[in-house]
C-alpha cells in the first residue's frame, strides 16, 4: 500500500546521511573510539564489522545522541551530535542489541505504544501500523503476546517499531545477535527493502557473513577503523597473495609443519580446515605436500579459493598487531 511520509524536521545542510570526523570517546584512560572518520551516503547500507569491544556500539550511541564525544565532530541528517542530540533522536530510528519492547504487550499493543512515543500524527497511525505489520510479516500475529514470539519474529517487530515514524536514518546495533541463520537472512531482506525505499541503514555486526549484505563497511578493531570500502574492494585488497584451503587429518600438526615451509605467509584456522596465504601458489603447494608427507599427514583438500570477509578481517588485524608490536 502507498505510504504517507511522517513529517520530520531534517536539516538539508549535508549531502551525507552521516558524517564523522576524527571522533573520539574515552572512559577514564580507556579509549573506546579512537579518531574515527567516515561518511555514509543517503540510501546506503553501511556496516560496522568487528568483534565485541571494538567500539561499534559506542560509536553508534554517539551518533544517536546518547553519548557525548570527547573530541572530534559528527552529524546525522545534518544535525550535530554534540549540540543537537534531541533533533537527531527525533529524526532517526534506533534498534539496540537487546530486545527492548514489552513482552507483556501484544504485537499490536507494542506498535500502538511506539506510535505514541515517536509522535506519529493521529491521522497516519492506522496506515503506519498496517505498513509495519505487513512489512514484518506480523499481520497474522498482531494479537499474539510478544513474549510468545521467537527471536527472529521479535527482531522483525523491533525493526518495525523503529521505523514507525519513517525516519530517514536507521541505526541497528547488532540486530541479529542470537538469531538463527534463517531468521538472520530474512531480517537482512527487510533491511534491503528499506534501503530501496530511500532509508539509510547504519548497522553493526560481528557476523562476518553479514558484511556481504552491506553496500560498504568499516572494519573496526580496538576503537579504530582499520579498513573501509565495499566488500568486493576489501577482498580484492588481498589479491597480492593467494589463499589456499587446506584440509588434513591432523590440523594442529599441519600448522606446526607449515611454519618452516618457504612461501607460506600465514596460516589461520577456518572451520574444520585451514586457510593458508602464500606468495607463489604453484611452488608453495608443492612444498606443502612435501612437508606434510614428511610428517605423515594426509591431505584431504588443497586448492586455491577466493578470500572471505573473515580472511580480510584476520589479515587486517594481524597487520594492526604487527604495527603495534
Amino acid at each position: 500500500m502507498p505510504r504517507e511520509k511522517v513529517e520530520q524536521a531534517v536539516s538539508p545542510a549535508s549531502s551525507f546521511a552521516v558524517e564523522i570526523h576524527d571522533l573520539v570517546k574515552t572512559f577514564g584512560v580507556f579509549v573506546a573510539v579512537d579518531h574515527v572518520s567516515l561518511q555514509v551516503a543517503k540510501g546506503e547500507i553501511f556496516g560496522f564489522l568487528g568483534p565485541n569491544g571494538a567500539g561499534k556500539s559506542t560509536t553508534i550511541r554517539m551518533l544517536c545522541g546518547l553519548l557525548t564525544p570527547a573530541s572530534g565532530a559528527a552529524s546525522v541528517n545534518g544535525f550535530d551530535v554534540a549540540t543537537q542530540p534531541e533533533e537527531i533522536r527525533r529524526s532517526i530510528g534506533y534498534m539496540s542489541q537487546k530486545f527492548s519492547l514489552y513482552d507483556d504487550l501484544t504485537v499490536e499493543e507494542n506498535i500502538d505504544f511506539f506510535t505514541g512515543i515517536y509522535g506519529v500524527p493521529q491521522r497516519l497511525r492506522a496506515g503506519r501500523k498496517t505498513y509495519v505489520l505487513e512489512m514484518a510479516g506480523l499481520t497474522e500475529r498482531r494479537r499474539a503476546a510478544t513474549r510468545e514470539l521467537s527471536g527472529g519474529w521479535k527482531q522483525r517487530l523491533a525493526l518495525g517499531c523503529a521505523i514507525l515514524h519513517d525516519p530517514p536514518v536507521l541505526f541497528l546495533d547488532e540486530p541479529t545477535s542470537g538469531v538463527d541463520p534463517i531468521a538472520r537472512g530474512q531480517f537482512w531482506s527487510l533491511i534491503h527493502d528499506l534501503s530501496r525505499t530511500g532509508h539509510t541503514i547504519f548497522v553493526s555486526t560481528h557476523y562476518m557473513d553479514e558484511a556481504e549484505y552491506c553496500h560498504r563497511l568499516a572494519l573496526m578493531y580496538r576503537g579504530k577503523v582499520i579498513a573501509l570500502g565495499t566488500p568486493q574492494a576489501l577482498k580484492a585488497g588481498l589479491t597480492s597473495h593467494t589463499l589456499l584451503q587446506l584440509d588434513s587429518d591432523q590440523p594442529l600438526e599441519t600448522m606446526r609443519a607449515l611454519e618452516a615451509v618457504a612461501g607460506v605467509l600465514d596460516v589461520a584456522v577456518f572451520g574444520s580446515g585451514l586457510h593458508v596465504t602464500v606468495d607463489d601458489p604453484g611452488a608453495a603447494m608443492a612444498r606443502i605436500r612435501q612437508a606434510l608427507g614428511a610428517h605423515s599427514i594426509a591431505i584431504r583438500r588443497l586448492e586455491r579459493i577466493d578470500p572471505s570477509m573473515e580472511d580480510v578481517f584476520v589479515a587486517m588485524i594481524e597487520t594492526e598487531e604487527r604495527r603495534a608490536a
